[in-house]
């Protein structure tokens, strides 16, 4: 559930690379990374709008980087596209990450 489907659409688009798939009516939208088998639904329903950043049960959703080196870079893009840091760190030597929210308040992990 997001707030505003375009402005959701152009972040993960813009951020993650994703493309649209398909549409099921005027107001969702199904999108994959290129080459993957992951796909998000992003539906904007003002009866719902409420539910826009709300987890049910999921405390977050991730997206590996193909090059750890570009996290820094990542982040930047999360922030020039309404998003933001939460917290970033390493889970161990070597393996860093950053949580980041969507323009919604949905939870990213990179």
């Amino acid at each position: 559930m997001v707030r505003d489907l375009e402005r959701s659409l152009r972040f993960y688009q813009g951020v993650f690379g994703m493309e649209e798939r398909f549409r099921a009516g005027p107001k969702m939208v199904f999108l994959n990374t290129p080459g993957s088998d992951d796909l998000i639904t992003l539906n904007e329903d003002p009866a719902e709008a409420q539910l826009a950043g709300v987890n049910g049960g999921v405390a977050h959703f991730g997206f590996r980087l193909a090059d750890t080196a570009a996290l820094v870079t990542a982040v930047a893009e999360v922030e020039a596209a309404g998003g933001k840091l939460i917290r970033r760190g390493e889970h161990g030597p070597g393996h860093p990450f950053a949580y980041v929210e969507d323009p919604d308040g949905y939870v990213i992990e990179l």
